[in-house]
């Protein structure tokens, strides 16, 4: 497995929200990308309390793990990070509200275990098909399109699509949203925040994945695209090879 990652501000906010953090181990790597939301530097600092608390984390664990370990552990992470999130927030009044979405896969050679709350997305591609989504969006949106009140493309120009219903940090406990699979060669994950997504669709993305480039170039492209088309929000994308095809960073 290797990986590589590329984050911008955009071509509109003055500073970047997201955090993204890759991390490896033995036989396994932990990918993370965060889009913190809150007034001032709030959103930053959430963000980035997430991804250090994180790597802390992953600095303490050894050896390559079962699918209940590491299932187990990345459930604990999420509920950890909510909390410290959370409690911080209550002691600083800048950051009061302040919250992150949270998007992250643990990998092995045979396995993922994906978990995400908010709507910063993973994908996984093969080459020769579209990249599919296998996490859900925790949106307004979402929930209108899941009760049938609204279409796929009533979803897509929805004017609160930005609304969270659920991110890491606003409350004491969160709902987690965790799912294990096996992958096979040849596969790769996509982790983004929803400044790529709302720009690229998934058959953008499958078209810049097929291109016969490095993984470093494709996260370069993947941003340039998602500026030509406005970028008025933070962008970040993760690619993970479960076969290389990339360098580490």
């Amino acid at each position: 497995m290797e990986s590589t990652y590329c984050t911008d501000p955009g071509k509109v906010r003055d500073h970047n929200e997201d955090s993204v953090g890759v991390f490896f181990g033995e036989n396994c790597l932990l990918g993370i990308v965060a889009d913190g939301m809150g007034g001032h530097a709030a959103g930053e600092i959430a963000s980035r309390m997430a991804v250090d608390l994180s790597s802390a984390k992953w600095a303490e664990r050894s050896g390559t793990p079962t699918r209940d370990e590491a299932e187990s552990w990345l459930n604990h992470l999420v509920r950890s990070i909510n909390l410290r999130i959370y409690e911080y927030s209550g002691t600083h009044e800048a950051c009061r509200g302040m919250g992150t979405t949270f998007a992250a896969a643990f990998c092995t050679n045979d396995f993922v275990v994906v978990s995400t709350v908010g709507d910063s997305r993973v994908y996984i591609w093969n080459q020769g098909s579209t990249a599919r989504q296998i996490s859900e969006d925790h949106t307004l949106v979402n929930e209108l399109l899941k009760s049938g009140q609204i279409s796929k493309e009533d979803a897509e120009i929805h004017p609160k699509k930005h609304v969270l219903m659920r991110a890491l940090g606003t409350e004491p406990t969160i709902a987690l949203d965790t799912s294990v699979f096996d992958w096979s060669k040849g596969s790769h994950l996509l982790i983004c925040s929803d400044g790529l997504t709302n720009k690229l669709s998934g058959e953008k993305l499958s078209e810049i994945m097929e291109e016969a480039t490095g993984l470093h170039e494709k996260t370069e492209k993947m941003i340039n695209e998602a500026n030509h088309a406005g970028g008025e929000d933070n962008i970040s994308v993760i690619i993970i090879s479960q076969d290389g095809g990339g360098e580490k960073q």
